[in-house]
């Protein structure tokens, strides 16, 4: 949305767009005449820090974007969520995540009811089944210890776990290898099972409704492969599948044993469960005590998040920042750019955490929003989005704010390498931020006729997290920072970031068009759709009946 055109009258709004317009005058660097910015715009928070100082904000600006929170009473929504308030209105629900981080906490209640008692025993459930994995105790059908456990799940029952399984690969416990098949597409599950035992291989099918049309029909491919393996002895399902689920007895006509299903609820939102027992790959991944220092360090920041004054409150200044940059200084995307391999998945992740949230156009008031809401996330590692995308970042005609990520120590890297890759984090930031002009270029020599291909207008504003060492609970502060900072961008927005009602429609045409693929013709559609049916019913001989 244009900023030009989308202010409303409200004079917050207004104000904001004028403090926009004096800025926007000036540059990010020059702010920096005060010597006390890079610490006053700095926020040590649950093992991480968060510098915000290379922003083109400044105390003005920023105590108007307080206003617009108190305003939209932040504090008050902040307290709703911690306690089991309908923060999801459209669907009657709260959003109690934040209750599986602190499972000895009774006051966060549903219906009246506190959730703590069910949180724990769930967690122990967990725990067990864990121990057994582990330690050798869960056998196969054919009595052979597990050594693979494959995930299936889609959407938040997937992207969470694997970035976490993924980024704690030095913690392993290595008595398990967990892998996670998602797309429907066959070559994802051939992937992984071309390279397994069934009779070592342990499924997961995390699934709230347990008829997520992908997670199904990979979990009955996964089923056929170990059918086959065990001459159709139907027992095998029980010794080799569990299941995570708000819809046990779906599980259990699946095969899978009573006994082995731990609950989804309805209070924790999918992209927001990897802290539930969707979180078991994660526990099999790294031990039952590295899962729970994980949900320690979300804690620490839910903690520092609901009593922190929203000026030092970093899930909050990194919401405002983003608002700032999308919504008065033009900025349609935003860049996430880990320097750490590990972190590799963050970007996906936080697609789905921010656009699946906040991608809405109308407000709880069942009125369009007047202000453009989630701007698009992407991202790649550093520093090897330094040689693809980082020259648009500098030169080209967008602006695209940039969150950098950065452990300062790394448990296998040496100096040098770790030396250069931190080298590299912050001179980018920096050079986003002071650019470099024709005349600098001249004075040092440049040839004058390329100086203006080579000068660089900088100005563009990034935030950089760091952290002393990536680590379970490091991990979970940053990734309930960005939870955070997805609510309170919702709030400001006054739009409902816990529903997602833009999924249903191309699931219905999708369970539409399968239909008629399966009686050999397309039905009524626009002519582009039909003669895409067409053609591959006409070529749809080659492709095999199973994906495995």
């Amino acid at each position: 949305m244009d900023t030009a055109t989308s202010a409303t009258h409200e004079p917050l709004v207004e104000c904001l767009f004028a403090h926009a317009r004096r800025l926007s005058a000036g540059r990010i660097d020059g702010l920096f005449v005060d010597p006390a910015r890079a610490d006053a715009w700095t926020i040590d928070a649950a093992g991480l820090c968060f510098d915000h100082s290379k922003q083109l904000l400044d105390a003005p600006a920023r105590d108007a974007l307080l206003a617009l929170a108190h305003a939209r009473a932040l504090p008050a929504r902040i307290e709703d969520l911690f306690r089991g308030g309908t923060v999801n209105p459209t669907e009657g629900r709260a959003a109690l995540h934040t209750a599986l981080r602190d499972p000895d906490d009774d006051v966060a209640c549903v219906d009246g009811r506190p959730v703590g008692p069910e949180i724990r025993a769930t967690l122990t459930r967990l725990r067990e089944v864990v121990d057994d994995v582990l330690d050798g105790r869960w056998r196969g059908h054919g009595g052979a210890r597990i050594t693979d456990v494959v995930n299936l799940g889609i959407g938040g029952s997937h992207l969470g776990p694997q970035l976490v399984v993924d980024a704690l690969r030095y913690v392993h416990t290595g008595a398990v290898r967990v892998h996670f098949v998602s797309n429907v597409d066959g070559g994802d599950i051939d992937r992984v099972l071309c390279q397994l035992d069934p009779a070592t291989t342990l499924f997961i099918v995390a699934s709230k409704s347990f008829t997520t049309p992908e997670t199904a029909l990979n979990a009955l491919s996964a089923q056929a492969w170990i059918l086959a393996h065990f001459a159709a002895d139907t027992r095998a399902i029980a010794a080799h599948f569990f299941a995570i689920t708000a819809h046990p007895q779906r599980a259990v006509e699946f095969g899978i044993a009573r006994d082995k299903v731990l609950p989804m609820w309805d209070w924790v939102g999918g992209r927001y469960s990897l802290w539930s027992a969707i979180g078991l790959p994660i526990a099999l991944a790294i031990g039952y005590p590295g899962f729970m220092a994980l949900l320690a360090g979300a804690r620490a920041m839910d903690a520092h998040f609901r009593s922190a004054p929203l000026a030092h409150n970093a899930p909050v200044m990194l919401a405002l920042c983003g608002l700032w940059n999308t919504n008065f200084l033009g900025a349609g995307t935003h860049a996430i750019v880990p320097y750490d391999e590990r972190l590799r998945l963050l970007p996906d992740y936080l697609q789905q955490l921010e656009m699946e949230s906040n991608g809405k156009r109308v407000t709880l008031d069942a009125e369009a929003v007047p202000l453009g809401t989630a701007p698009v996330v992407w991202g790649g590692i550093g520093t090897n989005v330094q040689h693809a995308f980082f020259q648009m970042l500098h030169q080209g005609t967008r602006l695209v704010p940039v969150d950098f990520m950065l452990a300062l120590r790394h448990p296998r890297a040496v100096q040098g390498h770790h030396d250069m890759l931190v080298a590299n984090c912050f001179a980018q930031s920096e050079a986003l931020m002071v650019g470099r002009t024709r005349e600098a270029l001249r004075a040092a020599g440049a040839d004058p006729t390329l100086a203006i291909h080579r000068e660089q207008p900088g100005n563009q504003p990034s935030n950089t997290i760091v952290m002393d060492e990536l680590t379970p609970a490091t991990l979970g502060a940053l990734l309930a920072l960005y939870e955070h900072k997805t609510f309170v961008q919702g709030v400001l927005w006054q739009i409902n970031s816990f529903d997602q009602w833009g999924v249903e429609l191309g699931k219905q045409l999708a369970a539409k068009l399968l239909d008629e693929l399966a009686a050999g013709h397309p039905g009524i559609h626009d002519g582009s759709t039909t003669r895409l049916m067409e053609r591959y019913l006409a070529r749809r001989s080659g492709v095999r009946d199973r994906p495995i």
